[in-house]
C-alpha cells in the first residue's frame, strides 16, 4: 500500500468540498455562515459514524449492506422500549443500542467467517431479514414523538459548547477510529488483511476473525446511530433510513477507500461523508431537485472508482519496473 497516495486523494476531496462551498457562497452567502455549517455537519453526523464502520469492513475486502437495516431495527427496538419503560436511563438505552447493533454485525461476521459466504450475499440477506423483523415486532405501526419520553428525544439534541450531542458523538467516533487505525494492532490488521490476506496469515493474523471484528464494529456503530437517528427525528417506522446503506458505501468510495481492500483512511471516509452532506444540503438551497443528489452521488462514485483504478494500475507498473530493475 502506498501511504503517499492517500493524502493526495484527501487533498483533492478537501479541495472539491471547498470549491463546492465557494460556488454556493457566491450565490447564497448565508450557506457558509458558521451556524449553518455546524447544522450541515450535524445532519451529516449519522453518515460519518456509519462510514467509519463501513470503512473497516471494506478495507478487509468485505462490504456491509445491512447497516441501514441494522440502524432501523435498533432504532425501533429502543423506541418501543422507551414507550414500554419510559424511566429507563439514557446510558442503558445507549448500551442496549450498541450491543444489539454489535450482535447483528456479529451475525454477518460469523456467516462470512465460518461459512465462507460472500459478504455481499450475507449482508443482502440480513438486510432483508432485519427489515422483516422490524415489521414483525412493530406490526407495521409507527412510534411517534408524543409516545417518546422527553429525555429519550432530548439527548441527541442537547447542546455542549454550541454543538449538539449528535455532532459530538461523530467527533468522538472520528478520534477513536483515528487512534485505532494508526496505533493499535487491530487497526494494522485491517490494512494487512485487505492489502494481502495470504501474507497476513504468515504474520499470524487470522483473516476471518479480523473480518468478523470489522463487521462487529460496523454493527455497533449502526446500533448507536439507530438510537441517535430515531431520537433526533422523534419517529420510528419500518422503512427508516431506506437506501441509506448506498450513501454509506458511496461516502467510503468517494473518500478513497479501495473496494479491493487494504487502502483507505479515517480522514478519507469523513471527507467522503462531508462531501455528500454538503451536496445534500446545498441542492435545495440552489433550487435543484433532491433527485439530482442520486445522480451527483453516482457520478462522484464513478469518478472515485476510476481514480482508484488508475492509481492501482500506476502502482502495478511501478512494482513491475522495480522487479525488472532488480532482475
Amino acid at each position: 500500500m502506498s501511504m503517499r497516495s492517500i493524502p493526495v486523494r484527501e487533498l483533492i476531496l478537501g479541495g472539491a468540498i471547498l470549491v463546492l462551498l465557494a460556488l454556493i457562497a457566491g450565490r447564497f452567502p448565508d450557506f457558509v455562515a458558521p451556524g449553518n455549517l455546524a447544522n450541515v455537519f450535524n445532519d451529516t453526523a449519522p453518515l460519518i459514524i456509519l462510514a467509519l464502520g463501513q470503512m473497516v469492513v471494506i478495507m478487509t475486502r468485505c462490504i456491509d449492506l445491512s447497516v441501514a437495516a441494522n440502524l432501523a431495527l435498533t432504532g425501533m427496538v429502543v423506541a418501543m422500549l422507551n414507550v414500554a419503560v419510559p424511566w429507563l436511563p439514557i446510558p442503558v438505552i445507549l448500551a442496549i443500542a450498541v450491543l444489539l447493533g454489535a450482535l447483528m454485525g456479529a451475525v454477518n461476521g460469523l456467516l462470512v467467517w465460518k461459512l465462507a459466504i460472500p459478504p455481499i450475499v450475507v449482508t443482502l440477506g440480513t438486510m432483508t431479514i432485519f427489515r422483516g423483523i422490524i415489521f414483525l415486532i412493530s406490526d407495521g405501526k409507527w412510534v411517534n414523538s408524543h409516545e417518546m419520553s422527553p429525555a429519550f428525544t432530548g439527548f441527541p439534541r442537547a447542546e455542549i459548547f454550541g454543538l449538539p450531542v449528535l455532532s459530538w458523538t461523530a467527533i468522538a467516533a472520528i478520534l477513536v477510529f483515528a487512534v485505532m487505525m494508526a496505533r493499535t494492532p487491530l487497526g494494522r490488521s485491517f490494512f494487512a488483511v485487505g492489502g494481502n490476506p495470504h501474507a497476513a496469515v504468515y504474520t499470524g493474523i487470522d483473516v476471518g476473525k479480523t473480518q468478523f471484528l470489522a463487521f462487529v464494529l460496523s454493527g455497533a456503530l449502526a446500533g448507536l446511530t439507530g438510537y441517535l437517528w430515531v431520537a433526533r427525528y422523534a419517529v420510528a417506522y419500518v422503512d427508516i433510513a431506506g437506501g441509506f446503506e448506498l450513501e454509506v458505501v458511496a461516502a467510503c468510495v468517494i473518500g478513497g477507500i479501495s473496494i479491493a481492500g487494504g487502502v483507505g483512511s479515517v480522514a478519507g471516509a469523513v471527507l467522503g461523508a462531508i462531501f455528500l452532506g454538503v451536496v445534500k444540503n446545498a441542492l435545495p438551497v440552489v433550487n435543484i431537485s433532491p433527485f439530482w443528489q442520486l445522480a451527483i452521488s453516482g457520478s462522484a462514485i464513478l469518478i472515485a472508482v476510476a481514480f482508484n483504478a488508475r492509481a492501482g494500475r500506476a502502482k502495478g507498473r511501478i512494482i513491475l519496473k522495480s522487479a525488472e530493475a532488480t532482475s
